[in-house]
């Protein structure tokens, strides 16, 4: 099960992700401004990540065995219009991308529901493997901008729907809910309410918009900072950009595993560390080999450890009943916490010719979130704690 669902997550991802690798052709093709070209990858990022406030809270309800084809099935749609029809026009574009951000909530239907089948010691590790599939969004950097030059733009379009449309099918015959899953009676209105009213969803939601909100901006905005910081071909910009992925998504895991073993806060504690020292350096735009690529490889391990050291947090401290509403909510704070970074660049680097401020914001915004992990969450957990020892 855990494996379907992580096949599952990286197909609707691959799907996600696909007019980002495409943004400095349709920049050229249809003479976009830098805040156009940023709108245009960001779009599918912001409705992908609302979306999952209602589907984790679905999740919930139905389970993943009945989300899981609906999700895939639906993303279907809005890649077949963009590769047949949907990109002659910006708008045209913005309205194909905002459907596709029906694949990037995915990822709230797979944590309530990979959580269900292990116990919660188990849980980070778990969780982290799941987190995987976000490296989807790399197989779509590797073969977008090939596949449209070896064939036609409609060719990568074409190949995911296809792979979707057989994943849907697979999913709906093979995958099977946990047995003795916590179904929540209220209705979906009054069960976000509650969630709201978790002191563990606004804490992971903060943690989450830093941690995987700085992996979401990276892996979206990251070939136009290589090839206008840099001077790097398309082409060089997206391998780049790939392996920036791939390290994040196998540092997912080790972020889980790590927090199952020392706890989360120790884990996003030694993360956002890191990440404020390397956006640090990476501000005064040193040379790409080796000091900025370090930094990028050092930052993107980070991320991706420190976005599973937040699920286990939800693991530990989320209701059974709720850890899909509570995954919406926090998955929807990583994804809008990476629609804005991409948004900032791009303006300051209209207004100012250089990503160097951008890149002391992100420094600033781990600083804070390093302190609030220190303080509130650490609070949080050891009154978690103290309560489990009492009963």
């Amino acid at each position: 099960m855990l494996a379907l669902a992580t096949v599952g997550f990286a197909v609707n991802f691959w799907a996600w992700a696909l007019l980002s690798p495409l943004g400095p052709r349709f920049k050229d093709s249809l003479a976009l401004s830098s805040f156009e070209q940023s709108l245009l990858v960001a779009v599918p990022v912001v409705v992908g990540s609302l979306g999952r406030i209602p589907v984790g809270a679905l999740t919930d309800r139905f389970g993943g065995r009945v989300m899981f084809p609906i999700v895939s099935a639906a993303t279907i749609v809005p890649v077949l219009y963009l590769g047949l029809a949907g990109h002659s026009s910006l708008a045209a574009l913005l309205a194909g991308g905002f459907f596709l951000g029906i694949g990037g909530t995915a990822f709230a239907v797979g944590v309530p529901f990979v959580s269900a089948w292990f116990p919660p010691e188990r849980r980070g590790l778990v969780i982290g493997v799941f987190g995987m599939g976000m490296g989807g969004t790399a197989i779509s950097a590797l073969t977008t901008v090939k596949l449209v030059d070896a064939n036609s733009m409609s060719t990568p379009f074409l190949i995911t729907a296809a792979v979707l449309a057989v994943y849907a099918l697979v999913a709906a015959l093979i995958l099977r809910d946990a047995p003795g899953r916590t179904v929540p009676a209220e209705p979906l209105a009054r069960r976000l309410a509650a969630t709201l009213r978790l002191g563990v969803t606004w804490q992971a939601a903060a943690l989450y918009a830093v941690a995987f909100g700085g992996y979401v901006a990276f892996s979206v905005y990251l070939p136009t900072y290589l090839k206008t910081g840099y001077g790097l071909t398309q082409a060089d910009a997206a391998n780049r950009m790939a392996g920036f992925v791939l390290i994040a998504v196998a540092m997912r895991p080790v972020g889980g595993w790590l927090s199952d073993r020392v706890g989360p806060v120790r884990v996003l504690a030694g993360t956002l560390a890191v990440v404020l020292t390397a956006a640090f350096v990476q501000s005064a735009t040193p040379s790409l080999a080796p000091v900025g690529t370090i930094a990028f490889l050092s930052m993107a391990a980070a991320l991706g450890a420190g976005s599973g050291a937040v699920f286990a947090l939800v693991a530990l401290l989320a209701p059974a009943n709720k850890v899909g509403s509570v995954t919406g909510v926090v998955g929807a704070a990583g994804g809008l916490g990476g629609f804005l970074p991409p948004l900032v660049m791009g303006s300051l680097y209209g207004a100012y010719g250089s990503y160097s401020i951008g890149l002391v914001l992100l420094a600033l915004v781990s600083g804070a979130a390093l302190a609030f992990n220190s303080t509130g969450v650490r609070h949080a957990l050891a009154r978690r704690a103290s309560a489990a020892h009492s009963h």
